[in-house]
């Protein structure tokens, strides 16, 4: 992992420049910017926009990375488009003229951009992979952006405060664009309105702009969402949880500044990308072994917060977790959050060298818990999760999205 975009630059270059074949959108933000670059790019399908998302990481697949017309890339695709930047890369590397050899993240994201290129895309939504300023992702000149929250995570390249970490995710706003924010805290929000003064863009707050309606019907939510031109009734959200209300004005947002360019995103359209919207790995529900399983990859504070209160909400007292996490993770953030749930806990240790180790995680919790809480260790996702999926027994996997990938497909 690296920050900086002169890679970047020169292999764009090198390819022709591919990122400036489509129209794009880019959104950031430190939760919440996966679920709205799905509802946008939905939107954007189901209004008859040949429309593209780049996300990261993937869970099971790399091929989830990029997705055309709502269709992850064919593998023969994926391999055409590696094959090109690889030779492209492996010439500047001879030539020296990268000031490094490239990550395994910027060779991705030139790749997004080869294969949207080929497809012959017309918008493509763009996640960022880390921050925003010096994300590889931030080559592109997007016709809009959006930050979807600011909280605690990466600190150690972001910065100690929220509003350094504001800073950083600010840099994906270019000169003159809409700039759509979620629900964050004024010091970083007055971050984020001095960049668009700076860049003379459009600082747009969703909570403030979006009125929310939320009613009840047979056990589930449906919401209405308007801004002053557009206004889209009744809508079941594809993606559980009601943090994603948040997200959908966040993107609903987005959706009515694109229409008002000219991209012929109407409200029927709105309504369906928000409906039609899927995240694995957020609150997916699953069932395996006669439990009920809910996998989220809830891997730091914020998100920890955001599915303890979900499990309030739906009743899952008690439950078994199954928690795995990166080690330079706020870990007793995470566990202050998820305890309070849990009947049992099983710490394991996802596969990855990045990991905490499952006896590592284990000692900090029992530091954390109350004494009702079972804490169990066992190394294996596959193990643990065996383990815990009793008949009838109620499952939460969270924690890093390295153990949420294994775990989607043990279950799968």
């Amino acid at each position: 992992m690296k920050f900086g975009l002169e890679n970047m630059r020169q292999i764009c270059a090198a390819l022709g420049h591919p990122e400036k074949s489509f129209h794009s959108v880019i959104v950031a933000g430190t939760n919440g910017k996966g679920s709205v670059t799905a509802m946008t790019s939905a939107a954007l399908h189901a209004a008859g926009i040949r429309s593209a998302r780049y996300t990261s990481p993937h869970l099971e697949r790399i091929e989830e990375r990029f997705v055309i017309a709502e269709q992850e890339v064919l593998s023969s695709d994926l391999e055409a488009a590696a094959a090109t930047v690889q030779h492209v890369v492996e010439d500047l590397v001879r030539a020296r003229t990268l000031e490094s050899l490239p990550t395994f993240f910027e060779c991705a994201t030139a790749i997004a951009f080869e294969l949207f290129r080929a497809a012959r895309v017309g918008v493509a939504v763009v996640e960022v992979g880390l921050g925003g300023r010096l994300d590889a992702t931030n080559v592109i000149t997007p016709r809009a952006a959006a930050i979807t929250s600011i909280a605690f995570d990466h600190q150690d390249l972001l910065g100690e405060t929220l509003e350094s970490i504001a800073r950083e995710k600010a840099g994906v706003i270019k000169p003159g664009i809409p700039v759509i924010v979620g629900p964050v805290a004024p010091g970083p929000r007055a971050v984020i309105e001095d960049v668009c003064r700076d860049q003379r863009a459009t600082f747009i707050s969703a909570p403030s702009t979006v009125g929310v309606d939320v009613r009840s019907v047979n056990g589930s939510e449906r919401i209405s969402l308007r801004t002053g031109r557009y206004a889209i009734e009744d809508v079941a959200l594809g993606l559980e949880g009601r943090h994603q209300i948040e997200n959908a004005a966040v993107a609903f947002a987005l959706m009515c500044e694109l229409s008002g360019m000219g991209f012929r995103l109407d409200e029927p359209a709105m309504s369906t990308g928000l409906s039609s919207a899927r995240w694995p790995g957020r609150l997916e529900r699953l069932k395996w072994n006669g439990a009920e399983v809910i996998l989220d990859a809830a891997h730091n504070p914020a998100g920890a917060m955001v599915l303890a209160a979900h499990l309030q909400r739906i009743g899952w007292n008690g439950i078994t977790a199954v928690v795995g996490v990166m080690a330079d993770k706020d870990v007793t953030g995470m566990l202050d959050a998820l305890l309070p749930c849990c009947g049992s806990l099983i710490c394991t240790t996802p596969p990855s060298p990045r990991a905490l180790r499952a006896e590592s995680l284990a000692a900090i919790a029992k530091g954390r818990a109350e004494q009702a809480v079972e804490i169990l260790t066992i190394d294996s996702p596959e193990m643990a999760m065996r383990r815990a999926c009793q008949p009838g027994a109620r499952v939460v996997g969270a924690g890093s999205i390295f153990l949420i990938g294994p775990l989607r497909g043990i279950l799968r």
